[in-house]
């Protein structure tokens, strides 16, 4: 599903994170030692090689909201923006930390003049978010953003599963129709 608002199309599909060759970046649903993990973190780090987490180590910890950005070694990428979403129930307001994350790759994916960038489903992982509210959250932030954006012209979000793009394909057609 499509929907462009201020100039900025807003996509979803059902895909694998580290394959998006047409993004300038992709996210990384990191850990705050910026280290590989499981899931999303897990997937790029393996794809991208042991030269992204070398990189990283300078960089971490981060905070829960706070975003980063490094090269993107061996992925097809220019950059990867890695965020630490919140855990559910544990770190509070979940809402603004979350929303925090996306305005946050979106300001440094603006300030390196990027054109595109992916997002997975950021903290509904290990980190328990339940989805339809993570992704109310996401699409939200990313359409109070786009008046802000003069470079970033595409935010595509990347869903691993069909539940997954359906949820967010729901959330966005909400937007579109209202």
């Amino acid at each position: 599903m499509q929907v462009t608002r201020h100039g900025v199309t807003i996509e979803t599909m059902r895909g694998d994170i580290t394959r998006q060759p047409d993004c300038d970046a992709i996210v990384n649903a990191a850990n705050a030692e910026l280290r590989t993990g499981g899931g999303v973190a897990g997937a790029i780090h393996r794809a991208a090689g042991p030269e992204l987490e070398r990189e990283c180590r300078p960089l971490a910890p981060i905070l829960p909201g706070e975003a980063v950005m490094t090269a993107a070694h061996q992925l097809p990428n220019k950059h990867v923006i890695h965020c630490l979403g919140p855990v559910y129930g544990r770190d509070k307001p979940e809402a603004k930390l979350l929303s925090d994350c996306y305005r946050n790759a979106l300001r440094i994916a603006e300030e390196q003049g990027l054109e595109s960038v992916a997002f997975p489903a950021l903290s509904t992982g290990a980190f328990g978010y339940p989805i339809e509210e993570a992704a109310r959250v996401a699409i939200g932030t990313v359409l109070e953003t786009a008046p802000e954006l003069n470079s970033v012209a595409v935010v595509r979000f990347v869903l691993f599963g069909e539940r997954d793009l359906q949820v967010h394909d729901d959330a966005l057609r909400a937007v579109a129709e209202s």
